[in-house]
């Protein structure tokens, strides 16, 4: 905008001459008022964008494709039911996944804002999410990079000519270590024996037989210190000049792991029994459907995998262009990401296969163990018997490192943006030491991790402390955006930025079929915990109540903060606590079947009659 003033009065209040360059225009006739055009300038800071499109798709690809895709998804598949859980992985994905997708990307690229501050333009009461998101970014920062860390000591124990779990003369074996493929004659297999990629996992790199459990976890093992120390150093340089460079960097990390995928799963298919793990993976148990764990499972694997409600998605598509077409940018990378979990499926259980074919058993048998075991354990010795096995194991870990890597950018990429939207002023010229500290204090965090029962902590985390918390949090994300905010005024939001409204099927989703879906996984959840357990250790209760306070302890942000909303806002209780008459118009407003009703119900009432006696009513209920 611009202001037009008399060019005597300017000089009057500037004490100027009239005669100063500068951003101001003069014009005017001879013995006429001259007059200044005056260019307004914003003082804030002009926001940092993505240098390419395709920046922004494979940062996101990178962040929802992760190391879950490579061992839980399959797992998963062939557990509930094989080619007939794909149908409720689907369905789950189509009326819960993408839809909080779609919703998360467009919401920051709206509103330009981290977690934190997004808050202030849709409901402020509920700012408590955003710190919350914040704080399970965290915890989860301080066991997912563990995980690379074990990764990168595969890796540099991979360039040996023989790989060092492939036999059992090392220092690290014990008299149960037993060789049992069919190449190796007189081997006797019992129950107590165990093989040399199982050792060299267990005792060599976790350490756990020195540990008696997570009430005493030991010393913290200096090889996976140093380990951990080099991946943080990749994660600060990457991320601490801002998306300029992690936008680069991914380049690398999000597209070599399909590289790595493309050629693995060529050289499963052409191993011996290769055909029995496919069948294994895809043959349709169509009974699986009536029971309600696969439905659970797909529910939480969706959600899991696609990562809505970590703040990542609004970080990243806050650094759009204002029209940017989101909603293609989410049906593209939720497309990839599925098609990968199901792609990755195919390099797993071609080598199982492999595997049950060399060792003369069912895939079931192979197949027992789910998370990181079936990488470190299964796949890493099937890759020792392949030929040119070390070639293939260091292209397999550096696949793992780069799945891990783009995820932990995007996770300390989302905090990052929050904490700097909400604090500009004291933060924004010092980002590279507010994300050194932060590093810091994700390796601190994380150094209970690398103790001799580091896996222990590894697994509380990801069952009790993370999960819960943050699916609880994106419900309550759901319903302040939907119902508080408001899915009309929202619909309108994209219309502005994308130019169409979105159609009835989103809003639905939205309004109702979300919170639901959301709700559906939090019961299951409390209904059927799960049994957790580590090799032979089981959980004792006290680590699952520890498990819980840790999960709580992130999401009691939001009932706190809306408690010190209503202590900080001036006015009486009553006037604080009871909503204003027009609150329950736009309420209504949000919900399309209840304004559908409304409207049934009004007998075609005129619009501002029917708001009247609608406020009447609500004024009715606020007095009694």
């Amino acid at each position: 905008s611009c202001t037009v003033a008399p060019l005597e009065e300017v000089d009057k209040a500037s004490g100027s001459t009239g005669t100063d360059s500068g951003p101001v225009g003069a014009a005017g006739s001879a013995g006429g008022l001259r007059t200044l055009v005056v260019q307004q300038t914003s003082l804030e800071r002009p926001r940092e964008t993505w240098s390419k499109k395709v920046d922004f798709l494979l940062s996101v690809i990178g962040y929802a494709v992760d190391l879950g895709n490579v061992w839980r998804f399959p797992y998963i598949c062939y557990q509930n039911g094989g080619g007939a859980f794909l149908l409720p992985y689907l369905l789950m994905a189509v009326f819960g996944g993408v839809p909080l997708f779609y919703m998360e990307l467009a919401l920051g690229q709206f509103h330009h804002s981290g977690c934190i501050s997004i808050w202030k333009h849709i409901c402020p009461i509920f700012k408590g999410i955003g710190f919350a998101i914040c704080i399970i970014a965290l915890y989860i920062a301080f066991y997912y990079n563990t995980i690379m860390a074990w990764a990168l000591y595969y890796l540099l124990s991979s360039f040996q000519s023989t790989l060092p779990w492939s036999t059992c003369t090392n220092s690290w074996n014990t008299a149960n270590c037993n060789q049992y493929m069919s190449t190796d004659h007189n081997v006797t297999w019992s129950n107590t024996s165990t093989s040399p990629a199982e050792e060299f996992y267990v005792r060599q790199v976790l350490q756990v037989h020195r540990s008696p459990g997570l009430h005493q976890l030991g010393s913290v093992s200096w090889q996976l210190a140093l380990c951990l120390l080099f991946i943080f150093t990749i994660v600060f340089f990457s991320i601490w000049k801002g998306v300029k460079t992690s936008g680069k960097v991914v380049w690398v990390t999000a597209t070599f792991p399909y590289l790595v995928l493309l050629v693995l799963l060529i050289r499963g298919a052409t191993l011996p029994g290769a055909w029995r793990g496919v069948v294994f993976y895809l043959k349709p148990d169509w009974e699986k459907l009536l029971s309600t764990t696969v439905w659970i499972d797909a529910a939480a694997q969706i959600f899991f995998s696609l990562g809505p409600g970590f703040g990542v998605l609004l970080a990243f598509a806050s650094y759009n262009p204002f029209h940017n077409n989101c909603y293609k940018d989410a049906l593209i990378t939720s497309s990839v990401n599925c098609l990968t979990s199901f792609l990755s499926g195919f390099v797993i259980f071609t080598v199982l296969g492999y595997m049950a074919e060399m060792r003369q058993q069912d895939v079931d048998a192979v197949a027992k163990d789910a998370g990181p075991s079936l990488l470190f354990i299964i796949y890493a010795e099937a890759i020792a018997n392949m030929p040119a096995a070390t070639f293939f194991s260091i292209i397999f870990f550096l696949m793992i490192i780069m799945l891990g890597l783009d995820s932990t950018f995007a996770g300390l990429e989302g905090v990052i943006t929050a904490v700097l939207d909400e604090y500009p002023h004291v933060l924004v010229k010092r980002r590279e030491k507010f994300v050194f500290g932060l590093v810091c204090v994700c390796y601190l965090g994380a150094l209970s991790t690398l103790t001799y029962g580091g896996a222990f902590v590894v697994k509380l985390f990801e069952e009790y402390a993370t999960g819960p918390a943050v699916i609880t949090v994106v419900l309550l994300e759901v319903i302040a955006v939907s119902w508080f905010y408001g899915t009309k005024r929202f619909c309108n939001d994209i219309q502005v930025m994308l130019g169409f409204y979105p159609g009835i099927f989103w809003r639905v989703c939205w309004v109702a079929i979300c919170p639901c879906f959301l709700l559906f996984i939090i019961i299951s959840f409390l209904a059927f915990p799960p049994e957790v357990r580590l090799f032979s250790y089981h959980y004792p209760l006290w680590t699952t109540a520890l498990g819980y306070c840790i999960g709580v302890s992130s999401f009691i942000c939001v009932p706190t903060y809306m408690i010190y909303c209503l202590i900080v806002t001036k006015g009486t209780f009553k006037q604080v606590c009871v909503p204003h008459p027009a609150f329950l118009v736009s309420f209504i407003d949000g919900f399309p079947q209840i304004q559908y009703l409304s409207s049934v119900l009004s007998f075609n009432i005129p619009p501002f009659l029917r708001d009247y006696l609608l406020s009447e009513c609500f004024l009715f209920l606020r007095s009694v």
